[in-house]
């Protein structure tokens, strides 16, 4: 009977451990205030913080191509489905079902979170290792744009030497083009190109364009249209998926890079 006080000490002191751990801010909160006024144009951005699985649906508007993804935005997980192919990452490998083949992209690991990524900007670059840091305004098709710069540490992501840049709408103070280069394919790529965001739509609380168009960018100004992908059905919820749904199929899957 004696020990009774000393396990109830020990009891609370593990309760209050817990209680003060799960009640710390995230880390994800606290950013520079300059793209705090950001991501508060885009809504009560803390939800993104706090959910823990994304789903959207997606157009490729050049062939009518239909996708449904799912991220699971605790692990980072991700599951496409397709007209003719899925395609996984189940936390260890990226996957497609039901071939390689059926996949006609140059490199399934790039695609598989590709658009997730630029759906989700600005809320994704509050991940830990982003660094989002306002500059000098950038001009872009003679019109003056208030400019924030994206870098990653090293080893974040498969492509770390990733550039972004981020212009806000003079009107809305909203994101209106990412400007961006990819390493992913060749470590000294510097060529940017130019994602222009369009049409808003209140998800929840949280905006999403319904619309991205990607351009060819030469002298601070957009050239050929590259691509036009278009949205609906973006949903956050604050629980995570089942797991089952990332894992590889036991028949007619392969990995892929």
């Amino acid at each position: 009977m004696k020990s009774f006080p000393y396990l109830l000490a020990f009891s609370l002191l593990i309760l209050f451990s817990c209680t003060t751990k799960n009640s710390e801010p995230d880390p994800r909160l606290n950013q520079p205030e300059e793209f705090k006024k950001l991501l508060d144009a885009h809504g009560h951005w803390k939800k993104w913080v706090d959910a823990k699985s994304f789903t959207f649906n997606m157009v490729h508007e050049t062939n009518l191509a239909w996708e449904n993804h799912y991220i699971d935005l605790v692990g980072r997980k991700v599951r496409i489905d397709a007209d003719n192919w899925q395609i996984g990452n189940d936390g260890e490998k990226v996957w497609i079902s039901p071939n390689r083949q059926a996949f006609e992209g140059q490199s399934v690991r790039f695609y598989h979170n590709l658009y997730f990524y630029f759906y989700s900007i600005p809320y994704i670059f509050t991940d830990p290792g982003v660094n989002v840091q306002k500059t000098e305004p950038k001009m872009l098709n003679g019109i003056s744009y208030e400019a924030f710069e994206v870098s990653f540490d090293a080893g974040v992501g498969d492509s770390s030497g990733d550039k972004y840049v981020m212009l806000v709408d003079p009107e809305s103070g909203r994101l209106a083009w990412v400007l961006y280069s990819v390493t992913f394919f060749n470590k000294e790529n510097t060529k940017m190109n130019a994602l222009k965001y369009e049409d808003y739509r209140d998800a929840d609380g949280l905006v999403f364009p319904r619309v991205m168009t990607g351009y060819a960018l030469e002298n601070d100004s957009t050239q050929n249209i590259r691509y036009q992908v278009s949205f609906t059905g973006p949903l956050l919820v604050n629980e995570e998926m089942d797991q089952k749904l990332f894992e590889m199929p036991k028949e007619k899957a392969v990995v892929a890079n």
